[in-house]
């Protein structure tokens, strides 16, 4: 059942970062200075790298049942929220201790690799 909640939860991402993508560049462009707009579009890249991999999470929950698979979805998920969200939030605000939060997400979009990349060499493919 993983795998609809994966394909969702990364078609939603996937589709914010499109929206927000937009928004920055005819929304903001005006508005801010272009080292900001390219702070907001990385978040946007970023976010639709990993909305990807969350749908590429369900397809392989249809096959395979692992905690890995799971846990690597949530890292990712959890990594989109404070890496890109952070740096929309950023950006928007032009607080600076938002971008402590940062890091945070990073890791946790690491670890979601990471989790993948274990689940891929323990579970055998045929």
């Amino acid at each position: 059942m993983w795998w609809s909640f994966w394909v969702t939860t990364g078609a939603l991402f996937g589709g914010l970062s499109v929206g927000l993508g937009a928004f920055a560049a005819h929304g903001l462009k005006a508005r801010l200075p272009a080292e900001s707009i390219s702070v907001f579009e990385t978040a946007a890249r970023y976010q639709m790298y990993h909305a990807l991999a969350l749908l590429f999470l369900g397809l392989l929950s249809i096959k395979i049942e692992s905690w890995l698979v799971i846990s690597s979805g949530f890292f990712f998920s959890l990594g989109i929220v404070l890496f890109s969200g952070s740096l929309y939030a950023l950006v928007l605000t032009n607080y600076k201790a938002l971008g402590m939060v940062t890091p945070i997400g990073g890791i946790f979009l690491m670890l979601g690799w990471f989790s993948l990349f274990l689940a891929a060499i323990k579970i055998p493919f045929s």
